[in-house]
């Protein structure tokens, strides 16, 4: 029994129609999550990880590196632990002396 054109295009364009609600759907799901991921950002921005107070940008040996103005935890960004590897050994270890408080 032969089969009709008509069948296999229905296949085709089922196929289709379902791949297209697929990313549609996927579209949804990244730009939901990028949105969410900037109301966090908005709310966490500039805080203190450990107790939620304000940060404050202080200069040490020219890097900046943030302060709690409450707990006075010290938090680095990407890269500022590698620039204070590369530093002078003597600086280093008083840095690290300051933490072992």
């Amino acid at each position: 029994m032969p089969i009709k054109p008509t069948e296999h295009e229905d296949e085709y364009f089922a196929r289709i129609e379902q791949e297209m609600k697929k990313k549609i759907k996927e579209q949804k799901r990244k730009r939901a999550s990028k949105e969410e991921r900037e109301k966090l950002r908005e709310l966490h921005f500039r805080k203190c990880p450990k107790c939620g107070m304000d940060l404050i940008e202080i200069d040490f040996k020219g890097m900046k590196i943030d302060e709690c103005t409450d707990c006075r935890g010290m938090w680095l960004d990407a890269g500022e632990f590698d620039s204070m590897v590369k530093m002078d050994k003597l600086v280093l270890e008083r840095l690290f002396n300051v933490f072992k408080k």
